[in-house]
């Protein structure tokens, strides 16, 4: 089966897919082969570097550096040692120093050292003719071992996959042109053993960066949801609390005229226009606050709750066995309902937090009426009970911190020095203007 291409001709998939081999190989071994790549140190905070002095631990990062010069000099020590026997006398240090060079060039230029460490192997081989594994002698068989390694650890997985190919041309192909034969099994098989740990150790981390960055972004994701969800609730209810207020003042505003004896007329038409700003406004509080109610979200049928039913919600919890005290103190009065319902769920959430995070310790509510709002204090123990406490993103302590902002209050959140938790909040409370007495000018 052949592919056809608008203007071209037929190609067959065998040309498609050699030519995708090639279009890799020139990537991966060709293009900027020779290009300036400094190995980068390593996190300090490794698991393996707490093995270390204390006093070596900060230069720690450098240890592969270290580990790559060592790899260097054993290359050099075995092309001086007996081992390489059939190196002419006076050039085995030349020798040693040609197999070293290849391997620290893989801290600079790695692909690079990859095709040094080939072309030193070819004019040495053809000095070296005694022995095993030929054509790598001693000194390059250890520094083709470890090129092979490092630019494997430093590249893609792909790339380990082209050097072990061309590992097996040069130790094929290169015997028969000398009329030798072959014998790079020793070299395929190391290779290959060496560059599948690698690869699957590369392949292994890259699977856990991409777990862990698929979690932070799921925690991202998941906290923006949930505060998006708050400010939801805490916009379905400023609706129901300001829509229930608009639609009195417009119900007012239409009935005063009828509780006047023979009112004037600039009265009345006073009254018509604020019910009916009040019914545009009240339209579109609803029209902009509405969209945050899905089609199947239907108003509460029950009224909000406020402050009066604290004690029932103070019941409920003592229910599920958490030890509770309300603590009132200033002159009790009402409040705007927004301030009433969001201290009531700020309480509720508060209490839910410690039933959660602090089981077996007991809580304490206190309600503070003053001249400019209402404090809530809501302090608990520490944990005492045998049940473990819940783990816990603070998405309730986001939520308490919208309410308050949207009341323009301020709060506070934090351990106490007995090892249990408080939330400190004050809610503003405007002052109302007293109404004039009968007969005194507004």
């Amino acid at each position: 089966m052949t592919e056809n291409t608008t203007g071209g001709t037929a190609r067959a998939p065998e040309l498609r897919i050699a030519s995708g081999l090639l279009q890799g190989f020139r990537e991966d071994l060709v293009t900027d082969a020779f290009a300036y790549r400094p190995l980068p140190p390593i996190r300090p905070e490794g698991r393996w570097v707490r093995w270390l002095p204390r006093g070596l631990r900060p230069r720690a990062g450098y240890l592969p550096h270290v580990l790559v010069g060592f790899l260097a000099l054993l290359a050099l020590l075995v092309s001086l040692s007996p081992v390489s026997r059939g190196v002419p006398a006076g050039l085995d240090l030349v020798v040693g120093l040609m197999a070293a060079t290849p391997v620290l060039m893989t801290l600079v230029r790695p692909v690079g050292a990859f095709w040094a460490v080939v072309g030193v192997t070819m004019p040495l081989s053809l000095a070296h003719d005694a022995g095993l594994n030929w054509p790598w002698m001693p000194g390059t068989f250890v520094a083709h071992l470890a090129v092979v390694t490092v630019v494997a650890i430093r590249s893609r997985p792909r790339v380990a996959g082209w050097m072990w190919l061309i590992t097996v041309l040069v130790g094929s192909v290169l015997p028969v042109l000398v009329g030798r034969a072959p014998e790079f099994g020793p070299m395929a098989f190391l290779t290959a053993l060496s560059l599948l740990a690698v690869t699957v150790r590369t392949t292994r981390r890259q699977a856990r960066e991409e777990v862990t960055a698929q979690r932070e972004v799921t925690a991202v994701e998941r906290d923006r949801r949930t505060l998006l969800e708050e400010r939801t609730t805490i916009a379905r209810e400023l609706h129901d609390v300001v829509a229930h207020h608009m639609s009195v003042v417009a119900i007012q505003a239409e009935a005063a005229p009828y509780r006047v004896k023979n009112p004037p007329a600039e009265l009345e038409a006073a009254f018509v226009t604020i019910r009916e700003n009040a019914v545009a406004a009240l339209t579109e509080l609803r029209r902009v606050l509405g969209v945050v109610r899905s089609a199947d979200d239907a108003a509460p049928d029950a009224p909000q709750p406020t402050l009066a039913s604290l004690d029932g919600l103070l019941a409920n919890v003592r229910e599920a066995g958490l030890q509770v005290d309300k603590t009132v103190t200033g002159a009790v009065r009402e409040l705007p309902q927004g301030v009433e319902l969001s201290a009531y769920r700020i309480v509720q959430e508060a209490l839910s937090n410690t039933l959660r995070h602090a089981p077996g310790a007991a809580a304490g509510v206190e309600l503070s009426y003053v001249l400019g709002g209402l404090g809530v204090r809501v302090v608990n123990g520490p944990a005492t009970g045998e049940v473990p406490p819940s783990p816990g993103a603070g998405h309730g302590i986001t939520g308490m911190r919208e309410r308050v902002a949207m009341l323009e209050g301020e709060m506070t959140a934090g351990s106490t020095a007995s090892g249990g938790y408080e939330v400190a909040v004050f809610l503003p409370v405007p002052s109302r203007p007293e109404r004039p007495a009968e007969g005194e000018p507004a």
